[in-house]
């Protein structure tokens, strides 16, 4: 049986046989088809070193075998800090008011992809499958083309495809796509994003399209582009919600509000999450509603990401006025109506949170799919299920439409969301949860995992 090899910008190390805290969502999934086919996990350690070095660190722990290199300050600060999160994650996000066009952390990128098929190459055997993963690592697969292999080399991207008007702003755009020709597979979140992929290929690349089957025809190689949704780890979540810590996250939560509803809302400190944007309509809410600040209060759980990257720096900031402002004009001496919170919890305690809070806040911007809404459904009483407030730039809006849709750009549409939430009876609740759990619980990431690495089989 062919053994997989799994590449990513950062390797999940899994923890030693019976420790606490097994790992889900994409990383257990993962691990969990490695020690099914055996194989390696490869990608960089997140450590610097201040010279290049050739060493890979391998490790096996509980049944998987990782291995891992150091960067360079120079390579983070071009290919991680610069390309991938400068240039390529604004520009997929739409957001070409934050993206950087330098060629010099380009050559970063391109000489990192390099290195990792220079150091992964080794590792790799004959019947080996390869399966690349995101945004840091597109041109991997034409890397290691070019050193010879063979094997089947699929690739997956875990963030949202551009249109084509916004992807050739992109200097170089038509390289970096035919670069991704060289997969046998290439998966995306949704249709839409996979729509947007195939317009390119054909407009720009003059590619055969069949859009019927995905297939893209290109310089005699053909490769299978198809949509492969991403669902959460629906078995290891549940297990989650049995343990004290879940229980006692949910009682921590309940206490503290008063007897208010709890709306939450759990997002990377990230721009395309729509934080202001959601603090301007829970702030629009209030002020269309000024008596329901004893009604409802709204706990926002941020945990800080790519702190050292400007854009980062300014959301934060941001997003502590904003709250700021809306708590000094709407707090009483027992009653603060947004609480913001600027650290991580760990998976058990989300799922308590999530289960005492009546209504969900996903509302970025655009993203790839959003796995917190589907936590969000998946932690629900049946019997007494929150509402979930998506918006429909989100991945997971195509699979929930059951969920209250809404535009995250406009504070009144929020604000009219909060309002039918807050006041929807019972047995619509039921309908719409009802509507949404079985997706989040089959189209779960054990089944994304097995359907994608059935079509790299071929």
């Amino acid at each position: 049986m062919s053994r997989l090899v799994v590449i990513s910008n950062r390797v999940a190390v899994p923890k030693a046989r019976g420790a606490a805290g097994a790992q889900g969502g994409l990383a257990g999934a993962l691990n969990s088809a490695l020690k099914k086919f055996g194989g390696i996990w490869f990608g960089w350690s997140g450590q610097e070193s201040e010279d290049r070095t050739g060493n890979i660190n391998l490790q096996r722990n509980d049944g998987v075998t990782t291995a891992t290199i150091d960067l360079s300050t120079r390579d983070v600060d071009e290919y991680y800090n610069g390309y991938a999160n400068s240039t390529l994650w604004p520009l997929f996000h739409y957001r070409l008011d934050l993206t950087e066009y330098e060629r010099e952390t380009g050559k970063g990128y391109e000489r990192v992809n390099e290195r990792f098929a220079e150091c992964v190459e080794a590792l790799i055997e004959q019947d080996d499958l390869v399966w690349v993963h995101d945004y840091h690592l597109i041109p991997l697969g034409e890397r290691l083309r070019a050193r010879g292999l063979k094997n089947r080399i699929g690739f997956f991207l875990h963030i949202p495809w551009p249109p084509t008007r916004l992807f050739v702003s992109l200097p170089f755009h038509e390289r970096l796509v035919k670069t991704m020709l060289h997969y046998d597979v290439i998966g995306f979140q949704t249709q839409e994003w996979l729509e947007s992929f195939l317009h390119y290929c054909a407009k720009e690349l003059g590619a055969e399209v069949n859009e019927a089957t995905g297939e893209v025809t290109h310089e005699g190689r053909t490769v299978l582009a198809k949509a492969y949704p991403i669902g959460i780890d629906w078995d290891h979540f549940q297990a989650q919600g049995e343990t004290g810590e879940a229980r006692q996250g949910a009682q921590r939560l309940l206490a503290s509000t008063r007897h208010r509803t709890a709306m939450i809302g759990v997002d990377r400190l990230d721009y395309s999450k729509g934080l202001p944007e959601r603090i301007d309509g829970i702030g629009r809410f209030f002020d269309q509603n000024p008596e329901r600040v004893r009604d409802l209060v709204y706990i926002q759980i941020a945990p800080p990401s790519r702190e050292d990257v400007e854009s980062y720096q300014k959301i934060r900031n941001t997003l502590e006025q904003k709250t700021g402002q809306i708590n000094g004009a709407r707090s009483e001496v027992d009653i603060v109506p947004i609480r913001y919170v600027n650290k991580g919890y760990s998976h058990a305690e989300l799922y308590g949170f999530f289960r005492a809070a009546k209504i969900g806040m996903v509302t970025p911007l655009r993203d790839g799919m959003n796995l917190v809404a589907k936590e969000y459904v998946a932690a629900q009483d049946p019997d007494d299920p929150g509402v979930l407030i998506l918006s429909r730039f989100a991945g997971a809006a195509a699979q929930m439409p059951d969920a209250v849709l809404v535009n995250p750009h406009s504070p009144d549409d929020l604000s009219h969301a909060i309002k039918t939430a807050l006041d929807m009876p019972l047995e619509e609740r039921k309908r719409r949860y009802q509507a949404m759990i079985g997706t989040v619980r089959d189209d779960n990431v054990q089944e994304w995992t097995a359907s994608f690495i059935g079509d790299l089989k071929g």
